[in-house]
């Protein structure tokens, strides 16, 4: 494999013209093709937040962001796994530095998948820890090399990194959208794990690394986690509003009052011009988010903000993308459609369980200076 870049604008568009090729393939195989996943990996994603000593980018959320979005306009499945897997190589950079090594000891462009729920548990052993567990939708696991699981012990839940030949993988990813992303199951028997390659999960709440030397590395995972979920999502609605002008354009092009199905066109110029206002809207919650992080350290107050700014991002996307839906007639909704692609996978993401905005709401009133009834 070539040595993987940094996001270079001319990789990361590679990256991104290959993902919209296969898109509709990647949907029906319900996985990415292995050219995708190639030029994800050569274009920097994964290696973008491993630490520098490691051989990573240590980069940054906003140039992340833009990457991510510009790949997921074409194909979101791509996008999700390109952020996501960008997302769990910085929280591996949490682990003691013993465990940093063998994570990436093949090099930074090392997969490193996350079962992130608290799935499994551990009791610990001599050195180490006893783990088990099925961890469900871990996004991008068949092209694996390592997973971060997350698993409950006697003392608080701690992360635990495993290598590939250590776990097995249920087929169990069926859902409306995201099909491409194999978010399948994680199975892990009985493994011991030592101590070098596990970290409690309130030192990643916190957000300091051991041995920090770039700001990636000292954000708490609630004030980053959300954009690595959002980011995609962004990139979809931006595609969805390509795709939808291209099936209405004679639409808006026709002469002012003119009637195309009982719709007139100032219809079509009102629904484009607020889910283009939507979209934007997000993008610049996205865009704060992103400047946020890359200011680390971040205080309780902006984690909260950062974290109801993502699921408010997402909720307007998929408002957006369910209205360009609904006014596209019956050609939009075909089954083969791109249009309808996009919905479903904007759809599949905002109703990912970190996105939800009563689950962040409380947190974000809690730390502000807002009135709370609570």
């Amino acid at each position: 494999m070539p040595t993987p870049t940094s996001l270079s604008p001319d990789t990361v568009r590679e990256a991104a013209a290959v993902a919209a090729k296969r898109a509709a393939e990647a949907e029906a195989n319900r996985q990415l093709t292995p050219d995708v996943v190639e030029a994800i990996v050569h274009a920097g994603f994964v290696r973008h937040f491993v630490p520098a000593r490691h051989g990573g980018a240590a980069g940054g959320f906003t140039e992340l962001l833009s990457a991510v979005t510009q790949v997921g306009e074409g194909c979101a499945s791509a996008a999700w796994f390109a952020s996501l897997t960008a997302g769990t190589g910085r929280l591996a950079a949490y682990l003691p530095e013993e465990g940093q090594r063998e994570v990436w000891a093949e090099g930074p462009h090392t997969v490193v998948v996350g079962g992130l729920v608290q799935a499994g548990t551990a009791e610990p052993v001599p050195g180490g820890w006893r783990v088990r567990g099925q961890w469900p939708y871990v996004s991008g696991i068949a092209h694996s090399g390592w997973a971060l699981l997350c698993a409950k012990t006697e003392r608080g839940a701690r992360f635990f990194a495993v290598p590939r030949a250590s776990y097995g993988v249920a087929d169990t990813w069926f859902n409306s959208g995201m099909r491409a992303t194999g978010s399948n199951t994680l199975i892990l028997d009985e493994t011991e794990v030592p101590d070098a390659r596990s970290v409690a999960l309130d030192d990643l709440l916190a957000g300091e690394a051991p041995g920090a030397q770039a700001p990636c590395h000292r954000v708490p995972m609630k004030a980053g986690n959300g954009l690595t979920l959002t980011a995609p999502l962004l990139g979809a609605a931006r595609g969805a509003l390509r795709r939808w002008s291209e099936l209405v354009g004679d639409k808006l092009l026709a002469p002012a009052g003119a009637i195309s199905g009982g719709v007139g066109r100032a219809s079509y110029e009102l629904i484009l011009a607020r889910a283009d206002g939507e979209v934007d809207a997000a993008a610049l919650l996205l865009r704060r988010v992103a400047e946020v992080a890359d200011q680390a350290p971040v205080g309780a107050l902006h984690t909260a903000r950062n974290g109801r700014d993502c699921a408010l991002a997402a909720d307007l996307l998929a408002t957006a993308v369910e209205r360009l839906l609904r006014s596209s007639g019956s050609r939009g909704q075909s089954e083969n459609e791109a249009l309808q692609r996009h919905w479903r996978d904007v759809t599949t993401g905002a109703g990912h369980a970190g996105l939800q905005l009563p689950a962040v709401a409380g947190a974000f009133v809690s730390q502000s200076a807002l009135p709370s009834t609570g």
